[in-house]
């Protein structure tokens, strides 16, 4: 059984409500349709329930009747949500007539009906911007307690099983932050961490990246990454982390041995922090291209609640992959 297969099953074993704000762009309809049929979570459309209706005999999807329909201008909470936004946000300012007009927004209804309890989480991005997507998530959902930075893993899956936890790595951080504080650094890893063990379900083994290892160059941006790691074991003590390392050192046993012999990360990471996100971002798409591996994400952390965002260039199967993280970080 493949990676994903592996959480469409633990998926269907702890259903969770999945919210999709972009009802009716048809990838996501196509997507949500796939997830209904195989039964790994509990779909929510939000969109003009006649429109999706319509849309879904035009493209002929069988699995859409299954789905809750929530129409972002006419249902039964509307009240509740806008009561919740106001209260939420009248110290930034807000008023109920702001807050009024909000709700009709599908992307700050998705965030409230989870901020609510009425969803586990939201995969949206598919027509909308990055930013368009984490803004209300922001504002309404935040972050972890202990987190103040949101960060993108990507999990690589490779065909050879030497590396990783039998080829798996996750890449962080490849999407959102592009140069963390030695603190934001401490949290990433922190945060990827916890993604790891709540997606597949393995003991992270963090390998903070450098261009240094073990004091083989002096640099500041290397006294970052050791005082990142320092912090990142202070925050969460049972997290096995080391740092400062080279790739080779981190994943290659004999030159473990020789660059960090007292490691007991270094030869078998298979959780990868990059100390910047250009170096991140690098590294997952050459790995992708060049060992032909598959890159799945960016599945953000650090946020209160799971929500993910998509690329705009992404695919159906790209939509039901990241339904599925994101039913199992609901699950975590």
């Amino acid at each position: 059984m493949d990676f994903l297969e592996k959480l469409k099953e633990r998926a269907a074993n702890n259903k969770k409500r999945i919210v999709l704000p972009e009802g009716i762009e048809e990838r996501t309809m196509r997507a949500a349709d796939v997830v209904l049929e195989e039964g790994f979570a509990d779909i929510i459309l939000i969109g003009d329930p006649e429109e999706i209706a319509a849309e879904s005999r035009r493209h002929v999807l069988k699995n859409i009747s299954k789905a809750t329909i929530v129409d972002p201008k006419n249902h039964e909470k509307k009240e509740e949500y806008t009561d919740l936004l106001f209260e939420l946000r009248k110290k930034k300012g807000m008023s109920r007539e702001q807050a009024a007009e909000l709700v009709e927004n599908p992307l700050y209804l998705s965030v409230l009906m989870i901020k609510n309890g009425d969803a586990d989480g939201e995969v949206a991005g598919a027509d909308n911007a990055t930013g368009d997507v984490l803004r209300p998530a922001f504002q309404i959902v935040k972050t972890q307690p202990g987190i103040s930075v949101v960060s993108g893993a990507f999990i690589m899956v490779l065909k050879d099983k030497e590396f990783g936890e039998d080829g798996i790595m996750v890449f962080a951080d490849g999407a959102v932050h592009p140069n963390p504080t030695t603190e934001e650094l401490a949290e990433i890893a922190v945060s990827t961490g916890q993604t790891t063990r709540k997606i597949l379900g393995i003991e992270p083994r963090v390998a903070m990246l450098s261009f240094s290892t073990k004091g083989s160059a002096k640099h500041d941006m290397v006294d970052k990454v050791v005082n990142a790691t320092r912090i990142a074991k202070e925050k969460d003590p049972d997290l096995k982390i080391d740092g400062e390392l080279q790739v080779d050192a981190a994943i290659i046993p004999e030159i473990a041995s020789k660059k960090a012999p007292d490691s007991q990360i270094a030869g078998h990471a298979n959780v990868f922090i990059f100390p910047t996100l250009e170096t991140g971002n690098i590294a997952y798409k050459l790995v992708q291209r060049l060992a032909h591996a598959e890159a799945i994400g960016p599945v953000l952390q650090g946020m209160a609640a799971p929500i993910n965002d998509l690329s705009r260039g992404c695919s159906v199967s790209d939509i039901v992959g990241l339904v599925a993280i994101t039913a199992n970080q609901a699950i975590g």
